[in-house]
């Protein structure tokens, strides 16, 4: 494989006063894998810039379970920023990993880690940059094996003519399973086609191209917009789990960067999965079941972490780390070995119902800055609907705690346009907001009241596939904007701050989440349009969106705010996170009596159907206590 660096080198050099960051793509950081004598090269993409790739835990699991495998040797790669890649395509230098500098179309394959639905475009540019056919279907034998998992691969569709291959679920077990099978059918001189015909047989994993796509009346009949073109081919695909979760390391081998990341601390995952059953949240059905690791693996993980990096800040991070049941006995442990040091301890997740004063001391360490309570909806009304599991004694219970404990910042993270939302829902905002202020204020002491900073944050509602609410439209621009414009009309105290992400990059979100194939040309126009980084607010172009929607002929509003019945095919139903759809129509018919769910890590089973599909069950340290 080629050796770019000369080139790159000569770049940054060069133009070194006009590069921004010029670090991010340096190799040989502290922690880097090398393997000269390995047959097969795969590279694993972050499709945004190293400051936001890097800190990523599936990128770095992934490269060392590959990297575990005799004979093959993994790199990094990460999507240049957009004055590198016009320099780049200027002196004609094409997107390389980051180890070994080696060109990307070099690879024997080359996966992609798809963490959101605004990634597509910098997908096609990376994939572009790399001198590979963006489709799928234009590549032949020359071309490396270009794969995708994460979070969208669970409405795979809108990305599907790119992909060769989507892996659904956890990937520590059937990444390097499709890769072993790619190099021994490679060196068994098999085609292209009959590796993807075999690839499909493995559990968990989707070949688009095997796959006949049905027009919408024949899918509302038949139950599935694709159907499989051969007998062997599987016509639906659950997501693969990695049963040995709880059990495994907690320490996993880490590169220290030599530019600074958006997170830059040392990362240990405690847990993995979320019962809590909030029927907006796609995470929360993808990861089921819970899964904890103990205490004994956790800590010492943290204390080898901290001793071979060097960082002096670490977050236990998983979707709700203050489920653990464990979690107190956990940082009790790491705060008494760490006291004196200058090394914090971190929760980036904190559940209100379990943030009471002990929590709170306990999370402090040494460090205070700004807490982030997440209670989604202004009355419990709506709590209720989206089975949030959490009242304004929780939330209010968690304030007195932090600012007792010395805090003196807090955001209070909320969603506009949540199904069945009413304005007095969005009044409710303003006014739980505004007593969460003065229960801050009466819980600091007076000579520190004037620190005291409440504020708010919202987005917009965004349906996604693998959840209850599905079948619900995003509300219009417009009425978004009306209701923001009425939040903060209604929060009359000047000490609390309200801010909101912008409706039209939602609007995006929401088509990319809950399209079909279709939506494929559409990624392609705006790509060739100029979309790329859209999730970063100075890139982002709706009316480069809207332009190639209308030029593919698709209606972005109509797939983004389309209201369906429960019994309404999805583009996505031939993919499966393990929950039954039956379990899904349920908890939406719940969702409108405004009734409740419980977490089924603290009471009974509530029967979506991951345990019995998967063959494991929840995985707890000790028995949890709500």
């Amino acid at each position: 494989m080629q050796n770019l660096w000369p080139r790159i080198e000569g770049l940054l050099r060069d133009a070194g006063r006009d590069i921004s960051r010029p670090a991010r793509y340096l190799n040989h950081e502290w922690g880097c894998t090398y393997k000269d004598d390995a047959d097969y090269h795969f590279c694993m993409i972050y499709p945004d810039t190293y400051e936001l790739g890097q800190p990523n835990q599936a990128v770095r699991i992934l490269c060392n379970v590959v990297n575990a495998v005799d004979g093959m040797y993994a790199e990094r790669g990460y999507l240049p920023a957009a004055d590198m890649i016009d320099l780049m395509r200027r002196e004609g230098v094409p997107a390389f990993s980051l180890e070994s500098c080696a060109p990307l179309h070099e690879f024997d394959a080359v996966g992609f880690s798809l963490s959101h639905e605004l990634v597509a475009t910098n997908v096609l540019e990376m994939l572009d940059l790399g001198r590979i056919p963006l489709r799928a279907a234009d590549r032949d034998e020359s071309n490396p094996l270009i794969v995708a998992g994460g979070p969208c691969a669970f409405n795979a569709e809108p990305f599907s003519a790119f992909f060769d291959v989507f892996l659904l679920g956890e990937g520590e077990e059937s990444l390097p399973e499709l890769l072993v099978l790619h190099r021994e059918m490679k060196q068994a001189g098999a085609s292209r086609t009959e590796f993807l015909r075999a690839a499909s047989h493995l559990e968990g994993c989707y070949v688009p191209s095997l796959y006949d796509v049905l027009d919408e009346d024949e899918a509302q009949q038949t139950g599935a917009w694709v159907r499989p073109k051969y007998e062997d081919v599987p016509a639906n695909i659950v997501k693969r789990i990695w049963k040995d979760f709880a059990t495994s390391p907690a320490w996993e081998p880490t590169v220290v960067p030599f530019a600074e990341l958006v997170h830059d601390r040392l990362n240990v995952e405690i847990l993995r999965g979320c019962t809590r059953g909030c029927r907006f949240c796609q995470a929360g059905m993808m990861y089921r079941p819970v899964r904890e690791r103990s205490a004994d693996n956790i800590v010492s993980a943290v204390q080898r972490g901290l001793a071979e990096t060097g960082y002096d800040e670490v977050s236990l991070t998983s979707l709700s780390s203050t489920d653990h049941s464990q979690i107190e006995e956990i940082l009790r442990r790491l705060n008494r070995g760490l006291d004196g040091k200058g090394i914090s301890v971190s929760i980036p997740s904190q559940r209100l119902d379990s943030f009471g004063v002990e929590m709170a001391e306990l999370v402090a360490g040494g460090k205070r800055g700004g807490l982030t309570f997440a209670p989604e909806a202004g009355t419990q009304r709506l709590r209720d609907v989206i089975n949030k599991g959490v009242c304004e004694e929780d939330l209010f219970g968690a304030i007195d705690a932090a600012f007792a404990a010395g805090w003196r910042r807090c955001k209070l993270y909320f969603m506009i346009g949540l199904p069945t939302e009413t304005d007095d829902d969005i009044k409710g905002i303003a006014s739980l907001a505004q007593r969460a202020y003065d229960r801050a204020k009466k819980a600091t002491p007076p000579e520190a009241r004037g620190s005291v900073k409440v504020s708010i944050s919202c987005a917009l509602f965004v349906p996604k596939a693998q959840t209850p609410f599905q079948w619900d439209g995003q509300i219009t621009t417009e009425e978004a904007h009306r209701r923001i414009n009425l939040l903060r009309s209604s929060v009359k105290y000047r000490a609390v701050d309200v801010h909101w992400h912008e409706p039209d990059v939602s609007l995006v979100e929401a088509m990319m989440s809950r399209g079909g194939r279709e939506v494929c040309n559409v990624v392609e126009t705006a790509w060739r349009h100029g979309a790329r980084f859209d999730a970063w607010t100075e890139f982002f172009s709706l009316d480069t969106w809207r332009a190639a929607c209308e030029e593919c002929g698709v209606d972005m509003e109509g797939i983004a705010q389309g209201q369906y019945e429960t019994s309404w095919v999805t583009p996505w139903d031939h993919l499966s996170v393990g929950v039954t759809t039956r379990f899904f129509r349920r908890e939406r018919r719940l969702a409108q009596e405004e009734r409740t769910t419980p977490d089924c890590s603290y009471e009974r089973c509530s029967a979506c159907g991951v345990c019995p599909k998967l063959d494991i069950d929840i995985q707890c340290q000790e028995e949890r206590h709500g």
